[in-house]
């Protein structure tokens, strides 16, 4: 007997939640939050933008986001730790592909507070649960800055494949023309990394 067909692809900005952390999708009332954890130059040192100057630039960073998110190619979401209710950075799944069900996630940063924590494992748990067993994704994509080798790492402690690099692929900040490594999961390759990620957080 064949499998019942899939519902048409789409991406709802959908709230989700899990016991570690909560994703909401962006609104006009997160920016005065963001802007508050946002003053590490570090934090966005391989983003194609920096660090919030004043609380405008954070303005103007949330109204480009939430223009994607009303055109329909991006859902950016704020992340909450539940443990004290406090925002912890922000994250977005784009790149929405609607013949391979396929999309990535990225633009992911965290307050210097969050590194290092369960935040990073939670939020990609979650992502992926969603991606793959609500959306039921074909591909989920993620890249890095070839500079960037604490991603990379933590990247492939994912448990994603890297799948190579694009040679001067990506302009960001200061002008420089990125190197990108990319990476990506498949549904067959899910059930091992979930129970990876969820051992991680017990």
């Amino acid at each position: 007997m064949s499998a019942p067909p899939l519902p048409p692809f789409a991406v709802p900005a959908t709230p989700l939640a899990n016991a570690w952390v909560t994703l909401e999708p962006l609104r006009p009332d997160h920016v005065q939050e963001l802007f508050a954890i946002d003053r590490e130059e570090a934090t966005w040192r391989y983003m194609p933008s920096p660090a919030f100057a004043d609380q405008t630039a954070a303005q103007a960073w949330c109204d480009h986001m939430r223009a994607d998110m009303t055109a329909g190619t991006r859902v950016t979401y704020v992340i909450r730790r539940r443990s004290d209710d406090r925002v912890a950075g922000s994250t977005s799944l784009f790149d929405f592909r609607v013949p391979e069900r396929a999309l990535e996630i990225g633009y992911t940063w965290l307050a210097p507070f969050a590194c290092r924590t369960e935040v990073n494992t939670a939020t990609k748990l979650l992502l992926l649960t969603h991606c793959f067993e609500t959306l039921h994704c074909g591909r989920v994509q993620l890249k890095t800055d070839a500079r960037n080798t604490t991603s990379q790492r933590a990247i492939e402690r994912l448990g994603a494949q890297r799948e190579g690099v694009l040679r001067r692929h990506l302009r960001v900040q200061g002008g420089f023309v990125r190197d990108s490594v990319f990476y990506s999961i498949l549904p067959e390759e899910w059930p091992p990394i979930q129970a990876r990620l969820t051992a991680r957080l017990a």
